[in-house]
């Protein structure tokens, strides 16, 4: 049996009934998340599927490794959703990625009306350059750069 991708998982979900669901937890065992991690296990696909080591990650990141271990493993857990949003980019992920991420997490997608994420939003999709660049985006624009990893708040 092959993993499925939440696409398809939602799909087949989109077709059953509530009598139907220990039989879709039953044959779907291998695609879901069974780890009470999920955002950890998530990073970790991500990082696999772009062949990006965590230290390559945390540098592009601009994070000290100790903490962005603590962020990626959910040892601690920040309340900055720009740090969330600096492993992603660090890693290469896509926005669709991104939003899925910071949803594991816990944490408010990038929300298209809203200035700032708007052009956060742009800059995933078009994933050019480094965060440095992503800031300068944002400056450019009158907006708050993204956050820089600090003490876990």
């Amino acid at each position: 049996m092959t993993r499925k991708s939440t696409g398809e998982l939602e799909n087949i979900l989109g077709k059953t009934s509530a009598s139907q669901a220990k039989g879709y937890l039953i044959e779907n065992a291998e695609s879901m998340v069974s780890d009470v991690h999920p955002f950890s296990v998530y990073m970790h696909e991500m990082l696999r599927k772009y062949g990006k080591s965590q230290q390559a990650v945390f540098l592009q990141a601009d994070f000290p490794e100790r903490f962005g271990y603590k962020i990626l493993s959910e040892e601690k857990h920040t309340r900055q959703r720009d740090y969330i949003l600096r492993l992603c980019y660090a890693a290469g992920m896509n926005l669709e990625e991104t939003q899925r991420a910071l949803t594991l997490y816990g944490m408010a997608p990038l929300y298209a009306r809203i200035p700032r994420d708007a052009v956060l939003m742009i800059a995933f999709n078009q994933h050019k350059g480094s965060i440095l660049e992503v800031n300068a985006l944002l400056s450019s624009h009158k907006l708050p750069a993204l956050k820089t990893s600090g003490t876990l708040e």
